[in-house]
């Protein structure tokens, strides 16, 4: 789905958080533990350095535009959907298979909510503007 500009940076960024929680699954269902620590590492330095600051850029500038009960939910689960990541992260210190599964599940399918629920009504609260 083609994107508003205000939205095609976070939107790329989701493409890239695919792709790691797609390896993510795929390090936790190996079996090999070299893979699993490299992965859990891997997950650990993309969280720091991608998906935080994506979290807070959503957080800060796109969540405050959804004050209506018709999509208040939408912000509620868009922020319980990042305290668990982040919690899940800190999981992954500990090079858990269960936890890096978790976590590449649990991301895809956050990608797809914000993709699928949450821009959409967010573009149309943007172009209001």
């Amino acid at each position: 789905m083609k994107r508003g500009v205000m939205l095609q940076p976070l939107s790329r960024e989701h493409h890239t958080a695919l792709t790691l929680a797609k390896a993510c699954q795929r390090a936790a269902q190996s079996g090999d533990e070299t893979q699993l620590n490299l992965s859990c590492q891997q997950a650990i330095r993309a969280f720091e350095n991608d998906l935080e600051p994506h979290f807070q850029i959503e957080e800060v500038s796109l969540l405050p535009l959804l004050q209506g009960k018709e999509s208040q939910f939408l912000a509620e689960r868009t922020l319980a959907d990042h305290q668990l990541l982040r919690e899940l992260t800190t999981a992954l210190r500990q090079s858990d298979a269960v936890a890096l599964e978790k976590f590449g599940k649990f991301l895809a399918a956050h990608v797809r909510f914000e993709e699928r629920e949450l821009f959409p009504i967010l573009e149309g609260l943007l172009h209001r503007k």
